[in-house]
């Protein structure tokens, strides 16, 4: 029979109808139940855990995870409580930094960074319609932003809408001419449209811009396949392997571009013939000197 005037034991009753409730849904009255087991024991971690679990189921994440982590100061040792709070991160991060970007933005609605971030949040968890009005505020609010302008114009690429990227990727350019982020995805969407003239210009620019990023000469290789100008796509297809042989090869392995001249001699002979280690220091090679992107569930409550 269990003492009704030891606190202690007042709190493990507490505690365990709190779990009934909660197995049955009532959420709210097994938060009460929780909270009177925690206010008998304060010490104890599975109350503490149990009402950040019904915390979280009702979204209140903050709370959540509070509680978590003082379940976890109180029993640091405790493998059910590490568990725990790592299945609520993994689950509930997304949600907890969503609600905490809307909070920052209730309280200034001009905070540009929270809209930005709140953005890319949203296309983090697949909510693309959602990221793209968030980042069209931040460029409201600061019509200079490249950084946000980027971000919506990978939206827009996603979803084929090459049309408002490139509407997008020009500002970026115009707003700042030594971005060669926007050159190059620039050049990606003129080439998805058949305007390979308009990409190579593109490519190019962003290749004299920054002359180590592997992906500029790939893409520049992959046009000129297209384009029916092998030499060219194997010149440049060289360079790129110079620089990051193992991701090119990567990138190449599911590329249909390069169906046209992959089984050249020469194509193939590009990829193989790097000297061990070129690329090291400075990412080029004499050959080259000349070349123009289920969860985890807590366990049940605990007794």
């Amino acid at each position: 029979m269990t003492d009704t005037k030891d606190p202690l034991a007042q709190s493990d009753l507490h505690n365990a109808r709190g779990i009934e409730l909660a197995d049955r849904g009532w959420l709210d009255e097994a938060a009460n139940e929780f909270r009177k087991a925690i206010e008998l024991d304060p010490k104890s971690a599975h109350a503490h855990d149990n009402l950040a679990t019904v915390h979280a189921e009702k979204g209140r994440y903050r709370e959540a995870l509070t509680e978590y982590l003082t379940a976890l100061e109180l029993e640091p040792d405790s493998p059910t409580a590490h568990y725990n709070l790592a299945c609520f991160l993994s689950s509930h991060s997304l949600d907890m930094a969503v609600s905490e970007y809307q909070r920052a933005i209730e309280e200034e609605p001009g905070y540009r960074d929270a809209h930005v971030n709140l953005g890319i949040t949203y296309a983090d968890m697949g909510k693309y319609d959602e990221a793209k009005e968030s980042l069209k505020t931040a460029i409201s609010l600061e019509p200079d932003d490249t950084f946000a302008r980027l971000e919506l114009a990978d939206l827009y690429m996603d979803d084929d809408e090459l049309r408002d990227a490139i509407a997008q990727l020009k500002d970026v350019t115009r707003i700042d001419p030594n971005e060669y982020e926007g050159f190059l995805n620039l050049g990606i969407c003129y080439a998805q449209k058949g305007f390979y003239a308009e990409a190579e210009r593109c490519y190019l620019r962003a290749l004299e811009l920054n002359a180590q990023e592997a992906l500029i000469p790939y893409n520049l290789s992959a046009l000129y396949a297209l384009w029916g100008r092998p030499d060219d796509c194997i010149r440049f297809m060289r360079q790129a392997v110079v620089l990051s042989r193992d991701e090119v090869l990567a990138w190449l392995a599911e590329d249909n571009m390069f169906d046209a001249v992959r089984e050249l001699p020469e194509f193939q002979a590009s990829l193989t013939a790097v000297p061990e280690g070129a690329g090291a220091a400075d990412g080029s090679s004499d050959e080259d000197d000349d070349a123009a992107g289920d969860a985890d569930s807590p366990e049940p409550l605990t007794k």
